[in-house]
């Protein structure tokens, strides 16, 4: 059977630091034939030049992230093109498990599972978007959906695929959308052209950086775009009949969400009247922002794959707190060889577990011996080091390779 080409594409925009370590788990992903193309500002595209990383480089600084994928559509050469955030990782399988129901002729889209920022909490499974931006979930399993103009499955940004020569046709992501619903909107165009499948074991860690919209800690520091492309949404797919309707309803979301955040003292009352006022401006915009004409995209046939592709051995190191320094180093030296490192490193203690990839390569896992990884149980379980461990490690074998 022949092998999917795919190009994964990231793009970023003044987050160099993580971009790398994004890009550092694409180069542990046991796809075969793959390219990585980043599309990014000059600072950040001088880091990568500086890694000396085989990946393609597209120059791009203005803050349109519909139009900063198509310019890395124009170059990409698979036949199925991926999309990654710069602030998420993928598991070594992510690509090789989310691009194989493409092996389908019928599919042209597939959305995988996110976690959240502690590396082991689910922040999205799987669901629908409506014609009014409104959110469905779907059951959390594996499966093909085919939608409608009216509600499709919902591909996130950070975890989705599409078959390249669907995608554009379809004239690719409408650069209309500057930020939000540029996915929802794509996947109501695409309905009407085939299925979408769920890929729950193709899983990425989606940590949330800071940008000129949020804070580290996800508090907003400007509402206009979400508003402007809900605006756009509703004039593309509701109609002026509904915006309306949409008005109230986002602003009554926002008013809430807003007025928790006054509550809990993360924003001042001044930050608060500022961010309902970028709200209002952004719904203003969007309804006076232009709608192209989507025209399909040119092909490339151009496709240069990562050298070295292909399954990698995986290693578990495990051990005590006191020994992390230890299990890092002997991580870093299997990394660093080619390998795919874990390192779980407990406490005595029941603090709950998280996950993080390092720029060095490594996935390291911290918490308590007795606490939770996944959230889900008691808090508190009394139990051996090395039943822990072995639970642990055929938690994360569903994912990543732990050994060979």
């Amino acid at each position: 059977m022949s092998i999917t080409t795919a190009s994964v594409i990231v793009v970023s925009r003044h987050r160099t630091a993580a971009l790398l370590r994004c890009l550092a788990s694409l180069c542990q992903q046991d796809h075969p034939a793959m390219e990585v193309i980043v599309v990014a500002d000059p600072e950040a595209l001088a880091a990568v030049q500086a890694a000396a990383l085989p990946i393609r480089l597209v120059a791009f600084d203005e803050a349109n992230i519909s139009a900063a994928r198509n310019a890395g559509i124009a170059v990409a050469g698979g036949e199925v093109l991926a999309f990654l955030d710069d602030d998420a990782v993928a598991e070594p399988t992510w690509l090789s498990r989310l691009t194989a129901p493409f092996a389908a002729a019928e599919v042209v889209a597939a959305t995988g599972f996110v976690r959240g920022r502690n590396g082991i909490s689910w922040q999205w499974r799987a669901g629908e978007v409506d014609c009014f931006a409104q959110d469905h979930p779907l059951p959390d399993q594996a499966a093909v959906y085919r939608g409608s103009e009216a509600r499709a499955v919902k591909t996130q940004g950070t975890n989705c695929a599409f078959r390249a020569k669907v995608l554009r046709r379809v004239g690719g992501f409408d650069p209309a959308y500057r930020f939000f619903l540029d996915e929802a909107d794509l996947n109501l165009r695409l309905a009407s052209e085939g299925a979408t499948a769920v890929v729950p074991e193709a899983e990425v860690l989606h940590g949330f950086a800071a940008s000129a919209r949020r804070r580290a800690d996800r508090v907003p520091l400007s509402l206009h775009e979400i508003a402007a492309s809900t605006a756009v949404f509703l004039r593309r797919h509701a109609g002026p009949a509904h915006l309306e309707r949409g008005w109230l309803r986002l602003h009554a979301e926002h008013a809430a969400r807003v007025a928790a955040l006054g509550r809990a003292g993360r924003i001042t009352a001044a930050e608060q009247v500022a961010l309902m006022d970028s709200l209002a401006a952004g719904w203003a915009a969007g309804l006076a922002r232009p709608l192209p004409n989507l025209l399909p995209l040119a092909e490339t046939a151009d496709f240069t794959p990562l050298p070295h592709g292909g399954p990698r051995p995986g290693k578990v190191f495990a051990g005590r707190i006191w020994q992390k320094t230890r299990l890092i180093a002997e991580a870093r030296a299997h990394a660093e060889a080619g390998g795919i490192a874990t390192v779980i490193c407990l406490s005595p203690t029941a603090r709950p577990h998280r996950v993080a990839f390092l720029e060095s390569g490594i996935w390291l896992q911290t918490g308590g011996i007795f606490g939770q990884s996944l959230r889900e149980g008691p808090r508190l379980r009394l139990v051996r080091f090395s039943t822990r461990i072995r639970e642990e490690v055929a938690r994360i074998a569903a994912c990543r390779p732990v050994s060979g």
